[in-house]
């Protein structure tokens, strides 16, 4: 069993601060994210499943912008440019396969 508040907090990019799990395929990012922060446009080998849990959370990928609220889910294909902005402070999960070795290493 894992609390994910007993996670240590890594901040990864200014107003990122991520808690993470990682398995033998994947790894699961809790984000909390400070108003106004920016993500921005990258694209990496995983996919990404993100889903919002708290806040507004605009996300733009294949060509379209998005504003995400509580319950709503991205899926972001593998290699595929994605960026965003945090509108209200924020909390997300991001699930990517395979493992993200970089977040093992910070």
């Amino acid at each position: 069993m894992i609390a994910i508040d007993t996670l240590p907090v890594k901040d990864v990019i200014p107003g990122f601060h991520g808690r993470f799990v990682h398995t033998k395929h994947s790894t699961l990012g809790f984000w909390e994210i400070d108003k106004g922060s920016i993500l921005p446009a990258h694209s990496h080998l995983h996919e990404q499943i993100t889903e919002v849990r708290e806040g507004q959370f605009q996300l733009t990928f294949n060509g379209e912008t998005n504003v995400y609220s509580p319950g709503m889910i991205a899926v972001i294909p593998p290699y595929v440019e994605h960026s965003g902005i945090a509108l209200t402070d924020c909390k997300l999960l991001d699930i990517f396969l395979p493992v993200r070795e970089d977040y093992k290493a910070l």
